[in-house]
C-alpha cells in the first residue's frame, strides 16, 4: 500500500518546517511541539458536557476529566478510562481532550481522561503508578463517576497504551468487576528491541525513533532493565486472564509491528482476550487524533466507536 494522499501532504508541510533532531530538544520544547500537532485534531466531537475531579487513592490526588456523551440519560453508563499519548514526558488532559470527546461520541459512554504525572519530574513507575491507582479506584468506585461497573474498559493511546497494557498485567483488585474492554490505539509495546517497522520507518513519519529516544531517554532512569514487562508489555512472560483487547495500528507507523505481534500473542496464550486487530492502510501515528488534516480519522473512530459499543453491549 501507499501513503493516504492528505496524509503524505501534511507530512510533507511538517517537514518543510525543517524541524530540528528530536533528541536536541529539550522537554519543554517537546511539550510545545505536542500541543502545537494536537491542533490539527480540527473539530471538537458533540458531547454532553464533562466535570474535572480529583482521583484520592492515599497517595498523589490524580486529576480527571469525565466526558459525557450526548442522549445517554441513564445514570450509569458504560465508561472508558482513557490515558493520553506523549511519550510518558508531554501531554496532558487538555492536548487529548479532542480524542477524549471523539471516544465518548463514537463509544456512547463516559469517558474518564487520566492526568498521569509525567517525567522527567516524575520518572518510571510514577506514571504507571498514576494509572494502576485510577484504574484500581474507577473498577472499586465506577458508580462514583455514572459508570456501571459491570461495562468498564480501559484505553491507551501511543505511550498511554504502555500503560494500559502493564496494568492489565498486573493483578486486579478482588472486589472489582472484570474490566470489559482494553483499547490499545497506536500502542508502544516494547522498549528494548526495533522491530522491523522501527527500521523502516524510523524517520519521516511523525514520530520517529529519534523522538521515542528522547523520551525514553527522559521517562525511564538509566539502568533499568527495558524487558521489565511494565515498561515494555510485550515482553510479558506469559499473556493471560486479560480483558476482551481491540488494537488499532497504522501502516505507515515505526510501532506498527508491536501491536501486531502482541495480538498475535494474544491469540496463541490469551484467546479469549483476543477480540480483534486492524492495521489502518494509509495511515500513520495518531492518524485517528489529526482529523483536521487527515479525514479518514473519522471514518476510524467511528468504527472504533462501533466496537465499543459491541464490546459493551
Amino acid at each position: 500500500m501507499a501513503l493516504d494522499p492528505r496524509v503524505k501532504r501534511f507530512l510533507e508541510f511538517l517537514a518543510a518546517s525543517n524541524p530540528p533532531d528530536a533528541l536536541d530538544l529539550s522537554v519543554e520544547r517537546r511539550r510545545r511541539g505536542l500541543e502545537e500537532l494536537m491542533q490539527f485534531g480540527g473539530p471538537r466531537a458533540v458531547i454532553a458536557g464533562s466535570q474535572d475531579r480529583l482521583i484520592k487513592t492515599g497517595g498523589v490526588p490524580i486529576p480527571v476529566r469525565v466526558y459525557s456523551p450526548v442522549g445517554r440519560r441513564d445514570p450509569l453508563l458504560p465508561g472508558l478510562v482513557y490515558f493520553h499519548g506523549g511519550g510518558l514526558v508531554a501531554g496532558s488532559i487538555d492536548t487529548h481532550e479532542g480524542i477524549a470527546c471523539a471516544l465518548a461520541e463514537a463509544g456512547a459512554c463516559r469517558v474518564v481522561s487520566v492526568g498521569y504525572r509525567l517525567a522527567p519530574e516524575h520518572p518510571f513507575p510514577a506514571a504507571l503508578d498514576d494509572a494502576n491507582a485510577a484504574i484500581r479506584e474507577l473498577r472499586l468506585c465506577a458508580e462514583d463517576f455514572g459508570i456501571d461497573p459491570a461495562r468498564l474498559g480501559v484505553c491507551g493511546d501511543s505511550a498511554g497504551a504502555t500503560l494500559v497494557a502493564a496494568a492489565c498485567q498486573a493483578p486486579a483488585p478482588i472486589a472489582a468487576p472484570p474490566l470489559a474492554l482494553q483499547l490499545l490505539l497506536c500502542p508502544i509495546l516494547d522498549y528494548s528491541r526495533h522491530s522491523a517497522s522501527r527500521r523502516e520507518f524510523a524517520a519521516g513519519y511523525l514520530v520517529d525513533q529519534a523522538t521515542l529516544d528522547h523520551d525514553l531517554l527522559h521517562a525511564v532512569p538509566a539502568g533499568r532493565d527495558l524487558a521489565d514487562p511494565r515498561i515494555s508489555p510485550l515482553r510479558a512472560r506469559r499473556l493471560e486472564a486479560l480483558p476482551p483487547t481491540l488494537i488499532h495500528t497504522a501502516e505507515f507507523d515505526p510501532l506498527r509491528d508491536e501491536g501486531g505481534l502482541y495480538f498475535e500473542r494474544l491469540k496463541t496464550e490469551d484467546p479469549a482476550a483476543a477480540l480483534g486487530y486492524r492495521c489502518h492502510p494509509g495511515m500513520i501515528h495518531l492518524f485517528y487524533g489529526l482529523g483536521g488534516v487527515i479525514p479518514y480519522a473519522r471514518t476510524a473512530m467511528d468504527g472504533i466507536g462501533a466496537q465499543i459499543r459491541a464490546a459493551f453491549a
